[in-house]
């Protein structure tokens, strides 16, 4: 190699190891996943110079990838756009986890030309690395067109695969991150939020509802009886049976409401922009399915549960969490000492 050579590999050295040292820092600086990708792939971007470039993230459920970031010409055309794992071949790497070098993507029977049909681009040359994580395949980074030259070359991967194991990390870390913040507000039983986020949450509707002047609906339910069931089938079934209702609950609520453990055997559920009369339409339809389903028939114990409902709406019974909690649950409990399995409004008594 001769002095002019060794001068320009030194130069790639220095920047290889400058580009490691400002990601390196970026991942110990945030724990914002977008910037760190963001990072990672405009580094990729400067030191490699691809014509266009893709992170690409699989979703294990439907095993398909997805475009994360998409950079170049006819990028806008794949915000929504998905690939099977095995299809063309960023597929082909996501399936077998080995980085490819394609020069020509015309001769590789991996290419597929869907994604040039759709952004109107020419693709010639590919480099595809996988993103590692500690026990599967998280996504890919892909490369298209390597401007200034014909093609990508071998000595490109082992810098494209060191930038992968960094979005690698970062994607580990932001997914543990958020498995803990879910711990936090997670009730362990049933899956619904617990207390805690309840009291989040509340606040932040009471603020939201107190600017724009909407009203929202706060439901108290408390399960009429439950004691016997778990003196009459063990405290296992209790605790099951207690998801299967927060299950139930849930799955009757639209998108924007919230339900919660409150604790023990009692319910919490949020309305947002919710009148309390359209409250009790949603009460009555919960009372209505709670009476209607028998739980544990396959294991032929035919349990059957009613709860006893109270409901209370901002701002009209209360401006203040304290307040609102209060109010649901003197409603509730006024079911509760007479005829249970019925609905109590704040302030209106009982109604069937």
């Amino acid at each position: 190699m001769d002095p002019q050579e060794e001068v320009t590999e030194l130069k790639r050295q220095i920047e290889r190891l400058s580009l490691f040292h400002e990601i390196g820092k970026s991942l110990a600086s945030t724990l914002d996943l977008q910037k760190i990708l963001q990072t990672v792939m405009e580094k990729i971007s400067d030191l490699l110079q691809p014509d266009t470039w893709s992170l690409l993230m699989l979703d294990e459920a439907s095993s398909e990838l997805h475009f994360e970031i998409a950079i170049g010409a006819g990028a806008d055309k794949l915000k929504d756009v998905r690939l099977k794992v095995g299809e063309g071949i960023a597929g082909w790497v996501a399936r077998n986890g080995e980085p490819v070098l394609v020069e020509d993507v015309k001769r590789d029977p991996r290419f597929s030309s869907r994604f040039d049909e759709l952004t109107q681009t020419d693709t010639r040359s590919v480099v595809c690395v996988p993103i590692k994580g500690r026990e599967k395949i998280l996504g890919v980074i892909e490369l298209v067109n390597c401007l200034g030259r014909e093609s990508f070359r071998a000595a490109d991967i082992p810098i494209l695969k060191s930038l992968a194991d960094y979005a690698a990390i970062a994607l580990e870390n932001a997914r543990y991150v958020q498995r803990i913040h879910e711990l936090t507000i997670t009730d362990d039983c049933t899956a619904l939020y617990n207390a805690r986020h309840l009291n989040f949450v509340l606040d932040a509707e009471i603020y939201r509802s107190t600017r724009y002047g909407y009203e929202f609906s706060v439901i108290f339910l408390d399960l009429d009886h439950f004691k016997q069931v778990n003196d009459t089938h063990g405290h296992l079934v209790g605790s099951k049976l207690l998801w299967m209702i927060g299950d139930l609950i849930k799955g009757h609520l639209r998108l924007i409401d919230y339900a919660f453990r409150y604790g023990g055997d009692e319910f919490v559920i949020l309305l947002p922009q919710t009148s309390k009369q359209n409250a009790l339409m949603v009460v009555r339809r919960l009372k209505s399915l709670l009476n209607s389903s028998v739980f544990f028939t396959d294991e032929g114990l035919n349990i059957t549960v009613t709860a006893s409902f109270g409901v209370a709406a901002f701002p009209g019974d209360g401006r203040s969490r304290r307040e609102l909690l209060r109010m649901a649950d003197e409603a509730m409990y006024l079911v509760k000492n007479t005829t249970r399995n019925s609905i109590a409004l704040a302030g209106e008594g009982i109604r069937v």
